[in-house]
């Protein structure tokens, strides 16, 4: 009866620091290496479509977020941005992760705000250090309002013959469907984008090796992995939403 005094004691003592502890203290990154011929690629989820990948010493962010912990990363050497709404092209968090001769590459669209951003366009390809950096479309058609076709970018980042593609925010588009060659796929699922059934039947339409989901927040991500089992789809989760549920985003 003592030890069980003793163990509830210490176990309340411990919740207790756990709520005391910041968010951002109890925060467990979950990167994932994906092997290639020219060295390994790490990708680590950061929050909402916000991502960092890594290699031969150099490191790009996708669509930084203030709402992310940034603790500990590295500086950018690039970063790409895929459009205007704040949770993806948020000048904090650029400037935050930004360094003197840190790159910009963003849609025309985004320029107008991030002026030191370059030019990057639907079906523009450009190479930067070993990596080819294509922009795809990325577009609502049921709500077109809300992203617009032809002026958003989605992203296809090819390193040592390994083919990356980040969806941004997109519907099951046509030009989606019709991917070729991926190996990982980083797909959006939630109310802006696409269900996660929706989400699920584009992924069957081109069969990446993998599939991510990301910018997920209010989806449930267990239909899209229910989805896509007996497809030979490995579906890898990693943890974009590390804060509170009711995080603002």
């Amino acid at each position: 009866m003592r030890f069980s005094t003793k163990l509830a004691a210490a176990i309340l003592f411990a919740v207790c620091l756990q709520v005391a502890v910041p968010a951002h203290a109890q925060f467990i990154r979950t990167p994932h290496t994906f092997e290639t011929s020219a060295g390994p690629v790490t990708i680590t989820p950061i929050y909402h479509a916000s991502t960092l990948l890594q290699a031969n010493g150099k490191n790009i962010y996708l669509d930084p977020y203030t709402l992310g912990n940034f603790d500990g990363l590295p500086p950018a050497d690039l970063i790409l941005i895929s459009h205007t709404h704040a949770d993806h092209m948020d000048p904090g968090a650029i400037a935050l992760v930004s360094k003197p001769g840190t790159q910009i590459w963003a849609p025309a669209v985004v320029i107008q705000t991030v002026t030191t951003a370059k030019l990057i366009s639907n079906g523009e390809t450009k190479q930067w250090n070993g990596w080819s950096i294509e922009a795809m479309p990325a577009y609502n058609i049921k709500n077109g309002d809300r992203h617009k076709k032809g002026v958003d970018n989605a992203y296809i980042l090819t390193y040592g013959g390994q083919r990356f593609y980040f969806s941004a925010d997109t519907e099951s588009i046509p030009e989606m469907r019709a991917l070729k060659n991926i190996d990982a796929a980083f797909v959006c699922m939630n109310y802006r984008t696409m269900p996660p059934e929706e989400a699920a039947d584009a992924v069957k339409a081109f069969h990446p090796k993998y599939v991510i989901p990301y910018h997920y927040k209010g989806s449930d991500t267990g239909v899209f992995q229910k989805a896509l089992q007996g497809t030979g789809i490995d579906v890898l989760m990693l943890n974009y939403y590390p804060e509170p549920a009711d995080q603002k985003y």
